[in-house]
C-alpha cells in the first residue's frame, strides 16, 4: 500500500535532516583529524582565562579618529601581538573609539608597551638585499601544513631539518667584522654604500628573518642610521640606508587597475601613494637618486618600513616629480587594497592608553563554565519535566528527541564556527543557549496546542496535525523572526560579551526553525498514524480526558458529550460525517461548504456552530407552541 502524501513528505524531511547531520559531523570530524578543529567549542576569555585590556586612543588636540584609522590600528596591534608569539589573541574595536585586546595569560611589560606605542612608517633606500633560505623553508613548511597529511608533513619536516643540519655543517663560523673591509670614506647620501661598516656587514650576514625586534629595539631605531630588517612575507632580508621620507608626509593612498604604457588594462592592480608638498620634494630627490642605479641592483630599490618590517620594496623605474608614486607588481585586487590601507594609515599619530585591565584566572573561567553548564542542565531538565507532565508520551516521543537534535546541531555549529571564523563561546553565549531551551520548547507548545484545538473540533489526529501545522507554522515563523531581529539589533548595538549572547540567541532561533520543519512536524505526521496516539490512548497526551473534551457545558444547566473521531475518519482533515453529527446533538454543524469550513479559524467555526444551534433551538421552540385553541376547551 502506497504511503500517503504527508507520510512521504515526512520521510523526505527526515532524510534531509539526517544528511545535514552527516555533513556537519563529517566536516567537523575531518577538521579534528587534520588537527585544525576540535569537537568541543572554543572558549572565550571569560571561560578560558587571560587578560582583557581596553585601549583608548590619544590623538593630537583637535584631531578626530575615524573608523578606518581604528580598524587599521587594530591590524597593526594584531601584527605586533602575533609577532611576540602570543597565540589566540582577540583584538577588536569597541564602540566608537576604544579597542579591546584579549590575551591568554598575563602579558609582560614589553607586550603592553608594544600595544600602546604608535605606528611608524618610513621610506628608506636599499643598500643590500638577500633571501633567507631557512626562513623560506619555514614558510614553505607552513604552506604545506594544510595540504599534506600528518605522515607526509612529518616526513617533509624531517627532510628539511636534515638539510638544515647539513647546511650548518658546511657553513663556516658566523661572520665577524674582520671579514669585511672598511668604508672608503664618509657617506655622501642615503644610498651610499659607505654607510656599511664592518660591524654592520657582519650583523647583516648573521641576521635571520625569524628574529623578532623587541620594543626597545624598535624605539632605538635611529632614522639617521642604517637599519637591518626583513620582509616576513617574502623571506628577504634588507640592509637599508637612513630615512629618505617619513610616513607622516603621506597624504593619501589609493588602488586601482594597472594600465600598460598604451593605456590598456593589464589585469593586475596597482597602488598609488600621494605625498604632501614636503613629501613630494623629498621623494623627488630620493627617486631621482635611486633611478640613477641600474635596474636590478639593490640600490635601485627603496623599502617601505612599517613597525620595523619591510612591507614592500619596489624598484625605481623613473623619477617621481609630481608626488604620486605608482607601485606595481602584479598585485591582486585584495593585495592592492591591503597595501593601500597600510600606506594610508600606516603612520598613525595615535598612541593608546590602557583605560581598564581585567585579569581572569583559568580557575575562575572553569568555575564559570561549570556553573553555566549546570544552569543549562537544570533548565533542560525542568523543560523536559514540564513537557512530560503536560503532554505525557507525546513529549517523550517528540519534545525530548527534538531537544537532543537541536542540541547536537547547535554544538556542532558552534564548533564549526570556531574552526572557520575563530568564534569562541563566552559565558554570555552560554546564557543565550540556556534561554534558547525555553524558546525552542515554546515552538512545541504552540504546535501541540494547535493540534489539540483541532482535535477538540472533531478532527482525526492525522487531520489535526495537518490543520494545526498550517496555523502553528505562521505563529512559529513570526516568533522566530522577532527573535532573530532582536538578536541582530542587539549584536549591532552591543559591545563586548553581550554580542556573544546575541549571536547564540539568533543562531539557535534559526536552528529551531530548521528543527521544527525537518524533525518535529515530520515526526508528528508519522506518529499520527500510530494507533496509540491516533486512538487517544491514556498517557498519550491526546486522550479525551487530557484534551478536556469529555463534557462540554452548553449553558442553562445543559451539558453535551463531545465525540472523538476515530483514526480512520477525516484522514485529510475534513469534518466528521454529517450523519454521525446529526446523531450526536453535541455536533451541531452549520450548513457550510467543506472548502469554506476548512479555511475557517477555530473561533469562526465555534461562532458558526453557536449560530446554527441558536437557529435550531428557535425552530424547536416555535414548533412546540400550539397553533390554535378549541372553544370551550378545558382551561
Amino acid at each position: 500500500m502506497a504511503a500517503s502524501p504527508p507520510v512521504r513528505k515526512a520521510r523526505a524531511a527526515l532524510v534531509v535532516l539526517v544528511l545535514l547531520l552527516i555533513t556537519m559531523g563529517g566536516v567537523l570530524a575531518y577538521g579534528v583529524q587534520q588537527g585544525r578543529a576540535q569537537w568541543a567549542p572554543l572558549l572565550a576569555l571569560d571561560l578560558e582565562g587571560g587578560t582583557q585590556m581596553v585601549l583608548s586612543p590619544e590623538a593630537e588636540p583637535g584631531e578626530e579618529i575615524d573608523d578606518e584609522q581604528l580598524n587599521q590600528a587594530v591590524e597593526i596591534i594584531r601584527q605586533r601581538v602575533d609577532g611576540t608569539g602570543v597565540a589566540e589573541a582577540e583584538i577588536a574595536v569597541q564602540g566608537s573609539e576604544n579597542i579591546v585586546v584579549n590575551l591568554p595569560g598575563v602579558p609582560d611589560q614589553e607586550t603592553r608597551e608594544l600595544i600602546q606605542a604608535p605606528a611608524d612608517m618610513e621610506f628608506r633606500p636599499v643598500l643590500r638585499a638577500e633571501t633567507d633560505p631557512e626562513y623560506l623553508d619555514e614558510m614553505m613548511l607552513d604552506a604545506q601544513r594544510e595540504e599534506l597529511s600528518e605522515e607526509e608533513f612529518a616526513q617533509l619536516e624531517e627532510e628539511l631539518e636534515a638539510q638544515r643540519e647539513q647546511d650548518q655543517q658546511q657553513d663556516e663560523e658566523p661572520a665577524e667584522p674582520e671579514d669585511f673591509p672598511e668604508p672608503e670614506g664618509e657617506p655622501e647620501h642615503n644610498s651610499d654604500l659607505n654607510w656599511i661598516t664592518p660591524e654592520l656587514a657582519a650583523e647583516f650576514a648573521n641576521f635571520e628573518c625569524s628574529s623578532e625586534l623587541s620594543m626597545e629595539q624598535r624605539q632605538a631605531q635611529d632614522p639617521d642610521e642604517p637599519l637591518i630588517t626583513c620582509d616576513p612575507t617574502r623571506g628577504e632580508k634588507f640592509l637599508l640606508g637612513p630615512v629618505d621620507v617619513d610616513g607622516e608626509h603621506i597624504e593619501d593612498a589609493s588602488w586601482g587597475s594597472e594600465q600598460s604604457p598604451g593605456g590598456t588594462p593589464t589585469g593586475a592592480y596597482e597602488v598609488v601613494v600621494h605625498f604632501d608638498s614636503t613629501g613630494t620634494e623629498l621623494f623627488r630627490e630620493s627617486s631621482t637618486r635611486l633611478y640613477g642605479y641600474p635596474e636590478g641592483e639593490a640600490q635601485n630599490r627603496f623599502g617601505i618600513v612599517l613597525d620595523g618590517h619591510v612591507i614592500v620594496a619596489p624598484n625605481m623605474r623613473s623619477p617621481i616629480t609630481d608626488g604620486n608614486a605608482r607601485i606595481t607588481g602584479g598585485y591582486t585586487e585584495q593585495e592592492a587594497e591591503q597595501l593601500a590601507e597600510q600606506l594610508r594609515y600606516g603612520s598613525l599619530p595615535i598612541s593608546f592608553s590602557i583605560e581598564s585591565e581585567q585579569q581572569i584566572s583559568a580557575t575562575l573561567g572553569a568555575d564559570q563554565l561549570r556553573m553555566g553548564l549546570l544552569a543549562g542542565v537544570i533548565g533542560l531538565l525542568l523543560t523536559a519535566g514540564y513537557a512530560v507532565f503536560q503532554y505525557r508520551a507525546l513529549a517523550l516521543a517528540v519534545t525530548i528527541p527534538s531537544l537532543v537534535v537541536v542540541g547536537v546541531i547547535t554544538w556542532w555549529a558552534i564548533s564549526l564556527l570556531g574552526w572557520s571564523d575563530g568564534y569562541r563561546l563566552s559565558l554570555a553565549g552560554i546564557a543565550g543557549l540556556i534561554l534558547s531551551i525555553g524558546l525552542t520548547a515554546d515552538s512545541f507548545v504552540v504546535y501541540f496546542e494547535r493540534v489539540k484545538d483541532e482535535l477538540r473540533e472533531g478532527r482525526s489526529l492525522a487531520g489535526a496535525v495537518e490543520a494545526g501545522w498550517s496555523r502553528a507554522r505562521r505563529t512559529i515563523l513570526a516568533s522566530k523572526a522577532v527573535n532573530v531581529l532582536a538578536a541582530v539589533v542587539l549584536y549591532l548595538v552591543a559591545v563586548g560579551n553581550v554580542r556573544g549572547f546575541a549571536f547564540t540567541l539568533g543562531l539557535t532561533a534559526l536552528i529551531d526553525v530548521i528543527l521544527v520543519f525537518l524533525f518535529t512536524h515530520p515526526l508528528m505526521q508519522l506518529l499520527a498514524r500510530r494507533r496509540f496516539f491516533a486512538a487517544g490512548k491514556s498517557f498519550s497526551g491526546l486522550s479525551a480526558r487530557e484534551l478536556g473534551v469529555d463534557v462540554l457545558y452548553r449553558g442553562a444547566g445543559r451539558f453535551a458529550h463531545r465525540r472523538m473521531v476515530s483514526a480512520r475518519e477525516g484522514e485529510d482533515g475534513a469534518r466528521p460525517d454529517r450523519d454521525s453529527a446529526a446523531a450526536d446533538r453535541s455536533e451541531e454543524l452549520p450548513d457550510i461548504p467543506e472548502e469554506e469550513w476548512a479555511q475557517m479559524t477555530i473561533a469562526e467555526r465555534r461562532r458558526a456552530r453557536e449560530a446554527a444551534t441558536a437557529r435550531r433551538e428557535q425552530t424547536e421552540d416555535a414548533s412546540a407552541e400550539p397553533s390554535s385553541t378549541t372553544p370551550g376547551g378545558d382551561r
